[in-house]
């Protein structure tokens, strides 16, 4: 018999789905979150072999990075994602636009169950915005899209909050 995939929820068999999320940057949400990419890292394989076994190679965990992760929102006037950007290089004001300060933030993910209650935490560390994407690309002749707008930022690591656990479903 295989083990249950929920502890307190021991009937549940399906996993969490991926449309309910919720980001919180400078700890709130950020409003109208669309998407975002998933969060990865890859340990490097370093090969070696020894001298006395020369015709075994061995392998031995390298360098740890992670990967940058874009987030999108719908087009609104909400400019969380401008001002993130803004703070870490802002063209119209030159050298004097960056802020060493405050150009970095701490991330937090959750993975909401359907009932919108926290069900998984992540926290990104030392975020801070790579890329900035404004305006998408406008087409008069489509009127099925949305505007997004998007950031990509780089981090230095992510750590499961295990203050969540998982919440007691009805």
């Amino acid at each position: 018999m295989a083990a249950p995939m929920f502890s307190v929820n021991a009937h549940r068999y399906d996993p969490y789905r991926t449309f309910k999320f919720q980001v919180v940057i400078d700890g709130a949400a950020v409003a109208g979150l669309s998407k975002m990419g998933a969060l990865k890292k890859t340990t490097e394989v370093v090969n070696w072999r020894a001298a006395g076994d020369p015709s075994m190679q061995r392998a031995m965990p390298g360098g740890t990075k992670v990967e940058n992760v874009t987030l999108e929102m719908g087009l609104t006037h909400d400019p969380v994602f401008e001002n993130w950007a803004n703070s870490v290089n802002n063209i119209a004001q030159g050298d004097a636009g960056m802020s060493l300060v405050n150009f970095r933030r701490d991330i937090v993910i959750n993975v909401l169950n359907l009932q919108g209650t926290p069900a998984i935490s992540y926290q990104l560390r030392r975020a801070w915005v790579t890329e900035f994407q404004a305006l998408p690309e406008f087409d008069a002749n489509n009127m099925n899209t949305v505007g997004i707008q998007s950031v990509t930022i780089a981090y230095e690591g992510f750590t499961r909050d295990i203050a969540v656990a998982e919440p007691s479903e009805t």
